[in-house]
Formats: structure tokens, sequence, C-alpha cells
């Protein structure tokens, strides 16, 4: 079968419509459960801490059971889903995470309490590389990097639930025996809710075209997704296919350690912000019970950080990936810098919760944001799964060292080297974006594709559609 230029163009070029709207949503609520369990752990393991006499060991291996399966899963997901199709593994990430919720929520232990929290990371992880991927290959040249955005900024929403159903649970005078488990629970409901529009999502037209070479599949998915006829394959260029590309070559290896590279130093970068928050809670409330420095933590999160998903959203297109990540990571730096260079500032409630807002404002607006939509764009269609799972793994490597090696860190050498180093980080971030990630803003994912054009399978670059 031939490249069909018509399926493609008309993919790039249509407008916004019901269909990208629908797999918004369908993506989205797999990224707000994620961020619904991301904070609800950390809540229930200050709970569970003194009902199972858990030993500081036994929390960091509660709470680094998810990223290590994350890992796992998103490379897992990434690889099958290039290997057997979008649409034969989507779904299936959200079944783990909501039976991994229930089953957590019924855990008789500390240690099936293990296994079932990894049931739900090897979910999360496979959500990062099926949502994004699926809703990048749907979507339009003009449009794509605010639709996948928003997909992303259902963890903002998520982020908010989680303490807000924490806080009202907790006040509600529930026992904390039987408070936890309903926490656990909850995040069963949004992930169950997508498990039959995912499963029932059609194969996406780029992947039927580019690596199943079925011209006549792919015209008859993208009339589904744009309501316009595409005719098939007669009308394409003759002997012309996408040819599959391999992952191992100076041009995708570059781009690999930009997307990868960079998710890895946002999540270790941001723990210098998980330690603000701790300060800042410590400084304002040094005697708040839990119910409280909760309400509080959603407050700033509110006010400072959820804003970020949307603005991002609706400059994306406008301002493009490589700026705003530049930008967001710039900003980190300065921020983690004021408080290497000036280490009285944490002493400064008001100044340093300024500091704080700005930092987080820039975080989810910036790198937090591109580093998931990046990678689905810089790669061929029969890599881009495979590329997307390996930078989202390394993100969640980034975020284990973030969160369990930086502490000791923090002990030995104290806040101030611990946020220089952090800055450093930061800056390293900004400099790999600038020499090695790819901006796509306006650009058609076939600049990405090799078309061979001819029966003695030469290869050229070419732009397509």
């Amino acid at each position: 079968m031939s490249v069909n230029p018509k399926v493609l163009e008309a993919m790039d070029e249509s407008r916004l419509n019901g269909f990208h709207w629908k797999t918004m949503f369908t993506a989205g609520m797999g990224f707000f459960t994620d961020a619904y369990d991301l904070f609800i752990i950390g809540t229930v393991t200050a709970i569970l801490t003194p009902l199972w006499h858990l030993s500081t060991a036994q929390l960091s291996i509660l709470n680094s059971t998810s990223l290590a399966a994350a890992a796992l899963g998103a490379l897992f997901f990434g690889k099958l889903m290039d290997k057997l199709g979008r649409k034969a593994m989507y779904g299936f990430e959200v079944i783990m995470l909501a039976v991994g919720a229930i089953l957590s929520a019924c855990a008789p232990s500390f240690i099936w309490l293990v296994i079932f929290r990894f049931i739900v990371g090897l979910g999360v992880g496979g959500d990062y590389p099926t949502s994004s991927v699926i809703m990048t290959e749907y979507s339009n040249r003009k449009n794509r990097g605010f639709m996948v955005t928003m997909v992303f900024a259902m963890q903002g929403l998520g982020l908010l639930a989680g303490p807000l159903v924490a806080s009202i649970l907790l006040s509600a005078g529930i026992p904390h025996d039987i408070a936890w488990r309903i926490m656990l629970a909850l995040g069963a409901i949004p992930a169950a809710s997508v498990i039959y529009l995912r499963r029932k999502m059609p194969e996406s037209p780029r992947y039927l075209m580019a690596v199943k070479q079925d011209a006549d599949a792919a015209a008859s998915a993208a009339r589904e997704l744009t309501g316009e006829a595409v005719r098939a394959s007669a009308e394409a260029a003759p002997r012309a296919v996408i040819a599959k590309q391999s992952l191992w070559t100076p041009k995708h290896l570059l781009r690999l350690l930009g997307t990868a590279g960079s998710w890895f130093l946002i999540d270790v970068a941001f723990y210098g912000n998980s330690v603000s928050s701790q300060l800042i809670l410590k400084a304002l409330l040094p005697h708040a019970q839990l119910v409280t420095t909760t309400l509080v933590a959603t407050a700033i999160f509110m006010v400072a950080a959820l804003p970020g998903y949307f603005v991002a959203a609706n400059l994306m297109d406008k301002w493009g990936r490589k700026f705003i990540q530049s930008l967001g990571f710039v900003v980190m730096a300065a921020a983690y810098a004021a408080l290497f260079l000036v280490p009285s500032i944490a002493k400064m409630p008001i100044l340093f919760l300024l500091l704080y807002a700005v930092s987080y404002f820039f975080i989810e607006f910036g790198p937090n944001t591109t580093t998931f939509l990046v990678p689905s764009e810089a790669f061929p269609t029969n890599l881009r799964g495979t590329a997307h799972g390996i930078s989202a793994a390394a993100g969640k490597i980034g975020a284990f060292l973030g969160a369990f090696v930086l502490p000791g860190i923090l002990k030995a050498a104290g806040l101030s080297v611990t946020m220089g180093m952090l800055a450093g980080v930061a800056l390293l971030g900004a400099l790999l974006t600038l020499l090695a990630v790819p901006e796509m803003k306006q650009r058609s994912l076939e600049d990405t594709e090799e078309i061979q054009v001819s029966p003695q399978a030469t290869t050229h670059h070419s732009i397509v559609g």
C-alpha cells in the first residue's frame, strides 16, 4: 500500500471537533487518577504510620514502589503500542489503575499494600505514553500542543481533588483505619469511568498508514475523526510508503537525550519545591493538624501551580515548546539560586512564599508540561510509543532520586547547598533543551517520517501533508 497524502492532510488541517474533545477527556481522566493517587498516598502513609507502626525504611519502600513500577509500565506499554498498535493497548493501563486502587484499599498488611501499589504504578506509567501518543496522533497540526497539554492539565485537577477528598474524610470524623481505605478506593472511580471509551477508541490513522501500511483503513479512520470523506490509496503517489526507522541513529538518539534527559532533570529539580513546601508549612503552621496543613497546601497549589497548566495549554502553539521549556527551567534555576545565595530568605515567610509561588507556576507552565508533550511529537510513528516510554521512565527515575537521595544531601549539607545543586540541575535542563529538543510548533508529525519512493527502497527525508 502506498502513502495517502490526503489522509495526512485531512488529519493535520481538520478543525477541533467533538471527537477531539472526547479523546481529550478520555485520555485526561487517566492523568486525573494518576495525580489523585500521587497526592493521596502521602496522606495515607501519614495515617498508616501510627496505625501499622511503619518504620522509615517501610515508608520509603511504600513511596518508591509506585515510582519504580511506573518506570517499568512506561517502557512496557510504550514498546507494545508501537508493536501491537495504539488500540490494542489503550485501556489496559486504566484497568490496572482501577484494580490496583481497589486492591490497595483492601490490603490487609504492609506487604500486600506494597504489591498492590506496584500494580497501580504499572498503570500510572503505562498511561504516559499511551495517552500522550493517542492524543498527539489524533490532533490537528494547529492545535496539537493545546490538546495534548489539556490532557496533562487534568493532572492539576487531580492534585486538587486529592487533598479536598482527604480533608473532607478527615473532617467528617471517619475513623482513620477506615478513612485511608476509602481514600485509596475512590481512585478507582475516574479510571473505571473511561475504560469503555478507551477500549472503543479507533486505531490511529497515522499508525495504520505508517506501521500497518494500510491506506484504506487509515482513510476510513480519518473519515471517522474528521467527518470528511478521504479517498483511499489510489490517489497517492505510486510505490511511496513510510519507511520504518531505527531509534539507534544519531538524530533519534540526540532527540531521546533531549526528551528523556530533560524529563529526568525536571523531576529531580522538582524536589526543590517539595522541600520548599514543607518549609513553608512548618514556618506558617508549626503546630497545625494534618487537616489544616492539607488545606493550606491545597490553597498554595491552587494559586501558584494550577494556573500554569492552563496558561501553557493556551500558549503552547503560539510560543513553542522549546521556548516554554527553557523559560521554565531558567526561572526555576533563578529561584533556587536565590535561596542558595541568600539563605536568609528561607526565614522570611512572605518573601519565601512569593519566590516559591513564582517557581511553582513556571514548573507547571514549563518543563513539567512540555516534557509530556515533546516526546510524542519528536519521533516517527513506529518509534513514538517506545521513545515516549523511555522518556517517561527517565522522569520516574529522576523523581526517585529527587525523593529518596536528595533528602540525605539536605540533611548532610543543609538547605543552601541543596538549593544551589538544584539550581545547577535546572540550568542543565535549560541547556539540554536548547541543544537537543526539536521545536514542533505548527509542524506536521509527518516531518519526522522518511518516505520510501522507489522499488529499490531508496530512502530520503520528506515532508508529507
